[in-house]
């Protein structure tokens, strides 16, 4: 994938449901520093991952109920990483380092290429 991809209750389903590979969702608020710190990590991740089967998504929690109901977000930011069989595979709530998030996708896709391996090999 390109882009980060912008899920709601409406398209959450047909996308899992269609897609396969990795997916790691952003649920996150408009009102939210870490939040704000957090979205401007994604375009790295699609960066990153753009030659691999990983979807990188975001979710506004406030105008998602059942998305946020079915994840148990009681605090944002909340990051999902979802495997390819469509299970959760990790949830981390709070703002981590850019390096974690990647660590946690490859972590999934059996790899280790974290960011900074591509600057220090």
């Amino acid at each position: 994938m390109n882009e980060v991809l912008e899920l709601s209750d409406s398209s959450y389903s047909a996308f899992i449901e269609s897609f396969d590979g990795v997916v790691f969702i952003d649920f996150y608020s408009d009102t939210c520093p870490p939040c704000q710190t957090l979205l401007t990590y994604l375009p790295l991740l699609v960066e990153h991952y753009k030659n691999d089967k990983v979807a990188i998504a975001k979710v506004n929690a406030a105008y998602n109920p059942k998305l946020s109901n079915k994840f148990m977000v009681r605090s944002v930011p909340l990051t999902v990483l979802i495997g390819k069989d469509k299970m959760v595979k990790k949830a981390e709530v709070g703002l981590l380092g850019v390096d974690g998030y990647f660590n946690m996708i490859d972590k999934e896709l059996n790899q280790k290429k974290g960011f900074f391996s591509k600057f220090f090999g």
